[in-house]
């Protein structure tokens, strides 16, 4: 089993430490692509409408003057610097070793900066979107998905995928449909379902920690997943075709 997650908006810059090594992130065979994305994100960083060429607000001005130096940052290991409302309903770092352990091989993240990188790898904090265009670069999902697609088919071969991701990351790689199950969470009250936007992400972060914190087997197929998912909520699966994942839908009650 491996979980599918989108990286976090806000990120936690690393205090000190070494600048990231290269050739020690996962799917070395990305670094070219990776290079490319950040010469152009800090070109783009100095510039003087940078805030609005990357689609941020006044308030991240220090995020986006640090993605002009992310060479020579301080690089820490991914589950510590994404943060946010999914991974603190994750919680890593309250996990036993054991827990964290399957949690740094079984998560990938899938970014705009990296492509494609594992929980344990270390990388600076950075800011930039998915949704993103770059010069020389273009839409960041259009950019990526060729070069994940070969990139992670030998990582996920035989693994039930996980997709926790939102929309905008989910663009940049499409996994084989018949392996994945995507994840979406609704809320019913009075026979209404309605579906969940932001908190969606926390009930993400539950799920995810959930399956790597269990006892029991790990889900091997959709529907070993959705029993282990029933475990803690109402939940149903939606099979999937030879082109559309299966899905797992999680209901909360309103």
């Amino acid at each position: 089993m491996l979980i599918l997650l989108p990286p976090s908006e806000g990120k936690t810059p690393a205090a000190k430490g070494p600048a990231i090594d290269w050739e020690a992130l996962s799917f070395p065979e990305l670094n070219p692509y990776r290079a490319k994305v950040l010469d152009a994100l800090g070109t783009v960083s100095a510039h003087e409408d940078a805030l609005a060429l990357l689609g941020v607000g006044a308030s991240l001005r220090d995020d986006v003057e640090r993605n002009t130096r992310l060479h020579a940052e301080p690089a820490a290991p991914a589950h510590q610097v994404y943060s946010g409302v999914l991974y603190d309903a994750l919680g890593f770092g309250t996990m036993t070793p054991t827990q964290r352990r399957k949690a740094t091989e079984s998560i990938l993240v899938v970014s705009a900066l990296w492509g494609a990188i594992g929980f344990g790898d270390h990388v600076p904090a950075y800011r930039l979107s998915m949704g993103t265009a770059l010069p020389d670069v273009g839409r960041l999902a259009s950019y990526w998905k060729p070069q994940l697609t070969a990139a992670l088919a030998g990582r996920t071969e035989g693994e039930l995928l996980v997709d926790c991701r939102s929309s905008t990351y989910a663009a940049a790689w499409a996994p084989p449909p018949a392996q994945t199950v995507s994840v979406n969470v609704f809320t019913e009250a009075n026979g209404k379902r309605t579906v969940v936007s932001h908190f969606a992400k926390h009930t993400r972060g539950e799920l995810a920690r959930h399956l790597l914190t269990r006892r029991g087997k790990t889900p091997a197929t959709p529907v070993q997943l959705l029993k282990a998912t029933q475990e803690a909520w109402t939940a149903e699966l939606v099979e999937g075709t030879a082109r559309k994942p299966h899905a797992l839908n999680i209901i909360l009650r309103g």
